[in-house]
């Protein structure tokens, strides 16, 4: 059986394992304390066009191992007691957390979507008609926006959109969460046009996710409103994300963005995904949503599907009908170029 069913399937990539031997019996500083963590804080920061820069407006880096200690960290340290999160219906603090939110005593706003974006009239819309509601004191106020890049359906948000997005957040004082599980998944899309600079330009606070593109497990936090920056660590601990031998994670990221390693890894993703899609289109198989990205989700005539699961295995995502089943076919920085053909040659034989 070969799998498609997520990015996170397989260990890490080889250069980190080799640092991690390598270093193995060093004595370091605990909870994030160490030269690996501050080597790669400096690294993350050059790659969001920050070095050089001094004083207490420079953003932080903190270390937390997974997305979704990440989030209820982040969306905890902003809100106060009375406030929710703005976030699509789809996102994945609304589906795929088992409320970790809500047990932190915050609400998730969640709004429509069809592709998982937002719009900047959608939230301008949301926040205003909390705020004037007559019962304003009565109901769960929106302090925070959350979204993703990549969302949950694969789908980015392009320059123009996420700039009135961020417009839009600081007219009304709302700081922009950005998840970035997969960030580098988006930045290597081809229809994509932003930076990782400009990322960290139109938010206040994102992650680069390194447990779905090539580390064993890590999510580096970037707070870029000083504001936010706060006792953030505190945060970390109380919610149990300040690994003792930090070191881990310092290294994992000092080897991520050494040589753009990182954004390689990310791009063979994409490559591999982009040739799985045109093969299917090219066999007039239709998609639910229109993922540049390192997630695709072509519709199977159910036959189809059944045969394809005997050899591989993805993500089921819905029934589009009684004879039609979307999935998600997710390729990873690992993904061999073998199975990949493999794939294609098992589909085109049926």
């Amino acid at each position: 059986m070969i799998k498609f069913d997520s990015d996170y399937l397989e260990g890490c990539h080889p250069v980190i394992l080799d640092l991690l031997v390598k270093t193995n019996f060093e004595q370091t500083d605990g909870y994030g304390c160490d030269k690996y963590c501050e080597k790669a804080a400096r690294l993350i920061l050059s790659a969001c066009g920050f070095a050089g820069k001094r004083g207490k407006n420079v953003p932080e880096v903190h270390f937390l191992v997974g997305g979704t200690q990440t989030n209820t960290t982040v969306i905890a340290s902003i809100l106060r007691p009375h406030q929710g999160v703005i976030c699509a219906e789809t996102g994945h603090i609304n589906v795929h957390e088992t409320g970790a939110i809500e047990s932190t005593g915050h609400k998730v706003l969640a709004l429509p979507s069809k592709d998982g974006k937002l719009t900047a009239g959608q939230i301008e819309n949301c926040y205003l008609r909390l705020v004037g509601d007559c019962n304003y004191e009565h109901i769960v106020q929106a302090g925070m926006v959350y979204i993703s890049f990549p969302t949950e359906n694969g789908t980015i948000y392009s320059k123009s959109e996420l700039s009135a997005i961020h417009n839009v957040c600081r007219k009304h004082g709302l700081p922009l969460f950005i998840d970035g599980a997969r960030l580098g998944y988006g930045l290597a899309a081809g229809k994509n046009d932003l930076t990782l600079p400009e990322i960290a330009s139109l938010c206040e606070v994102f992650y680069i996710g390194g447990t779905k593109t090539g580390a064993l497990f890590g999510e580096a936090v970037v707070i870029v409103d000083p504001k936010l920056k706060k006792d953030f660590r505190c945060m970390i601990k109380q919610r149990g994300g300040m690994l003792a031998k930090g070191r881990l994670l310092g290294i994992q990221f000092t080897a991520l963005f050494t040589d753009n390693l990182y954004f390689k890894l990310a791009r063979h993703a994409v490559e591999a995904a982009e040739k799985i899609k045109t093969a299917l289109e090219a066999k007039g198989i239709k998609f639910l949503f229109d993922s540049p990205t390192n997630q695709i989700f072509p519709i199977f005539p159910d036959e189809i599907f059944e045969k394809l699961s005997k050899r591989f295995s993805f993500a089921f995502w819905e029934k589009t009908d009684e004879r039609h089943t979307a999935v998600r076919i997710c390729t990873s920085w690992a993904t061999k170029d073998a199975d990949v053909e493999k794939l294609i040659d098992f589909f085109n034989r049926i």
